[in-house]
């Protein structure tokens, strides 16, 4: 049976979350259908600008994200604390980047109308603020914003109606520095492990396409979560360095599990030095994200595992 979203998302525990949503039906969300020779590949530009829309509206910062032909990830980190410094004022005008909002709340945001509202109507206008303030931060707002909007356009495009995603999106709580780098690899290298690209920089709709071409040009992507020391005075920034990451991703792309190729070296980078994790526990972590974690991922849950795994093959 599926837990209720509020047992799956704590931001008391972590503000960290890996997301997934999958099409429920034959037809691609993007890629190329062989049956019917019809190409949806336009449709992977559709989510990642959609996705670049909520995190300049929602306080939630991207950290990764990867289109694929029938699913879509996102690594987020949600801002509570950010929602509330916000006057009521940008909390309706970030909420009108994304919805209709009310009648009430549309007045509010011009200046000329504003000014004719009554005391009551102001009232009912802050009430609606708050409500719109606890959206902002909520991953399932965001999600549902990212997603009934790429169905629209999908069964519009396909001239149908219907379910076009799964019943709910998948969440995973990230718990720790290690498990949020294990999820950013495993996101990230979606589509090398399905055979569509070669190399990160190769990988295009994904997170760390976007990052290796800014950083090419000494840039920081503005939709997403900058790395430490990319910045002065940062506010938000992954807890590692964009040089450490990229090497980790590489390394991590070579591992081989199941049928893929590849071999890890035997040195580990700083970033797994500075995690705590070996060589032998980071391949099970951050090739399986998906299959061997259900609701939150973590490094202790890994090394348990991996223990329990060492026990039963020299018993």
């Amino acid at each position: 049976m599926a837990r209720p979203r509020s047992e799956l998302i704590c931001l008391d525990e972590t503000p960290y979350y890996h997301c997934v949503s999958r099409c429920v039906r034959r037809a691609y969300l993007c890629g190329h259908d062989p049956l019917s020779g019809q190409s949806y590949e336009h449709r992977r530009q559709w989510v990642e600008d959609r996705l670049i829309v909520l995190v300049q509206a929602f306080s939630v910062l991207m950290c990764a994200y990867s289109v694929m032909s029938n699913h879509t990830h996102v690594v987020l980190k949600v801002d509570k604390a950010a929602t509330q410094t916000w006057c009521h004022f940008e909390i309706l005008s970030r909420w009108h980047r994304v919805f209709r909002g009310t009648h009430l709340t549309q007045r509010y945001c011009c200046p000329k109308q504003a000014a004719l509202l009554s005391p009551a109507e102001l009232e009912s206008v802050r009430q609606t603020a708050e409500v719109y303030r606890a959206r902002l931060y909520d991953i399932s707002w965001f999600m549902r914003a990212l997603n009934e909007q790429i169905a629209r356009r999908a069964n519009e495009e396909d001239e149908c109606t219907g379910r076009f995603w799964e019943g709910r999106f998948k969440s995973q709580a990230l718990m720790d520095e290690a498990s949020l780098a294990a999820c950013m690899a495993y996101v990230d290298l979606n589509p090398i492990r399905a055979g569509i690209a070669d190399t990160p920089e190769a990988s295009a709709h994904t997170s760390i396409c976007r990052r290796i071409r800014a950083a090419r040009h000494g840039r920081q992507p503005a939709s997403l979560l900058p790395f430490s020391g990319l910045a002065e005075e940062q506010t938000h920034a992954l807890p590692f360095h964009l040089e450490d990451y990229l090497t980790l991703l590489d390394m991590t792309g070579r591992i081989p599990h199941t049928d893929k190729p590849g071999v890890i070296r035997p040195d580990i980078t700083p970033v797994l030095a500075r995690t705590g994790l070996d060589t032998v526990c980071w391949p099970s972590l951050a090739s399986s994200i998906e299959t061997h974690f259900s609701t939150s991922v973590s490094l202790t849950l890994a090394h348990r595992r991996f223990e329990l795994r060492r026990g039963i093959s020299s018993a």
